[in-house]
């Protein structure tokens, strides 16, 4: 099998840190290369570099098809034939979908302007090609993250693309998104294509590629074969230890006083009459189909969202939550699914988002106390590793995985009595993964009240003490942890989503 692109001792400065160091990368026709590694490892550089985002430093060079090019900017790798699906969306949400489809690729016009029923046109039959089922004008800001991701996805395949690169495809992704995602995968390749498939999640890698190429540390460690290779070795390649597989909490509920109490809890339309509690010390999850209403509890619960009744009590305390502010003087903190649109500010630096829900206690009359506010980002860069160059650094130079981190940060140094983690180590590596496994504990361990929503089972089932299965806005049952398996939470969830159907049927 002959390379069809080759990356050659490339390198990448950036000010104040080096991310990457002399870097090879091959990738065979007709093949799917896993490429993997700790968060901060350099995979986004690397690609952003091969597809003309990032310029890399002297000395380094890209073949395609045994032929050394210099690409210049991204129109010019697309012309090459070298496209990318980036980890984070890039939509603009009050454009429709055909829209952002072909915005900034005049090939919709006529005599001169741009005409929209011919977007709406291409963009249909490109869905259908695709099978996917987009409604091509359906404004994006209405549209949830998942879809959004597969308009990226159907974007990067329109090209006449020789090389594509995923990067964390899947994340948003509901199992069947995933599956059809994969299905356009494994049709993308031929006998001229490759593929380059960026994930953390290791089933995904077995199913999926043909190797596995893993940096560390801004560094190529090197490439194996995915069937010849056992997935605990690509792990210790990816962060230089073993890591522990299949375990359970370690930490029980330091008693039977709820920390929380939650009665009939109803919205207006997602979440339909939910009571359960959080004993202090225990981690409660809550697992489910997406669509179930999990993050819906979680937004009504912080005060992101309104709901029609029920009672909420916080330390024995009844509260009235009507909005976020509410939420948090309750004591509640809540860590969004999606944290780039309700978690940070990405324009401004670390300092100041670990402090974005702490200020009040940063600041006396109108004068904030920056240096303390570095000090604490600092103790918290340290605690959560997030690799960066320093506290002053913007968060949308991070990676995806870092800037969960700082969102992370920013509601430990809250100090809340109750902390929602939604999708907690969502595009988060396995090393950092059992990092903040074993913060999560901790905060328990303190007599926190912990609520973790995730839709990787093994996750719950490491973490949570019981778990909670929803489907159709309803809690179908809870499991304590020792009778829980993947097997009858899903049962759970899939037979309470069926009922939910045959009820609405």
């Amino acid at each position: 099998m002959t390379n069809l692109l080759e990356l050659k001792g490339i390198s990448k400065t950036f000010p104040g840190v080096k991310a990457l160091s002399n870097v090879d990368l091959d990738l065979r026709a007709g093949e799917i290369l896993g490429l993997c590694g700790e968060n901060g490892a350099g995979k986004s550089t690397l690609m952003k570099i091969l597809t003309g985002i990032y310029k890399a430093d002297p000395g380094g060079e890209i073949r395609l098809n045994g032929e050394r090019v210099e690409i210049a900017n991204p129109n010019h790798a697309r012309s090459l034939g070298l496209s990318i699906i980036h980890q984070e969306l890039n939509i603009i949400p009050d454009l429709t979908v055909a829209q952002n489809l072909y915005i900034g690729r005049p090939g919709s016009h006529r005599a001169g302007y741009i005409s929209d029923r011919q977007m709406v046109k291409d963009a249909a039959a490109l869905f259908e090609r695709l099978n996917m089922q987009i409604d091509p004008t359906a404004m994006c800001r209405d549209l949830p993250v998942a879809r959004l991701q597969m308009v990226e996805i159907a974007r990067a395949l329109s090209y006449d693309s020789r090389v594509l690169v995923m990067d964390e495809p899947t994340a948003p992704l509901t199992t069947t998104e995933t599956e059809s995602l994969f299905e356009l995968m494994r049709r993308f390749i031929t006998p001229e294509t490759g593929l380059i498939f960026i994930t953390h999640r290791m089933p995904e890698l077995t199913e999926m590629t043909d190797r596995i190429a893993v940096l560390r540390d801004g560094q190529y460690i090197g490439t194996v074969g995915t069937a010849e290779t056992p997935m605990r070795e690509v792990i210790k390649m990816m962060v230089g230890r073993e890591v522990p597989a299949d375990a359970r909490p370690t930490t029980a509920p330091l008693s039977d006083e709820p920390m929380l109490t939650v009665e009939h809890l109803s919205t207006k339309k997602a979440v339909h009459d939910v009571s359960f509690e959080v004993r202090k010390g225990e981690i409660f999850g809550f697992a489910g189909l997406v669509g179930a209403g999990r993050t819906e509890v979680a937004r009504a619960l912080s005060g992101a969202d309104p709901h029609t009744e029920g009672r909420v009590v916080v330390n024995g305390k009844e509260v009235n939550i009507r909005n976020a502010s509410a939420g948090v003087k309750a004591g509640i903190g809540y860590l969004s699914e999606d944290r780039k649109q309700f978690g940070l500010l990405l324009d401004k630096d670390i300092s100041f988002n670990t402090a974005l829900a702490s200020m009040d206690r940063f600041s006396t009359a109108t004068v904030i106390n920056s240096k303390k506010i570095r000090s604490v980002a600092q103790e918290y860069v340290k605690k959560l590793r997030t690799r960066t160059p320093g506290v002053d650094a913007e968060i949308r130079s991070l990676s995806g995985g870092n800037q969960q981190k700082v969102v992370v940060a920013k509601w430990l140094v809250r100090d809340s009595d109750v902390l929602i983690f939604d999708e907690p180590t969502r595009g988060i590596d396995v090393g950092a993964k059992d990092e903040i496994y074993t913060l999560l504990e901790e905060l328990a361990a303190q007599g926190k009240a912990i609520i973790v929503i995730s839709s990787e089972l093994p996750e719950v089932l490491r973490l949570a003490n019981r778990i909670a299965v929803m489907a159709h806005g309803r809690i179908i049952g809870v499991l304590d942890n020792e009778d829980a398996t993947q097997e009858n939470i899903m049962e759970l969830a899939t037979v309470g989503q069926d009922e939910a159907n045959g009820a609405v049927a």
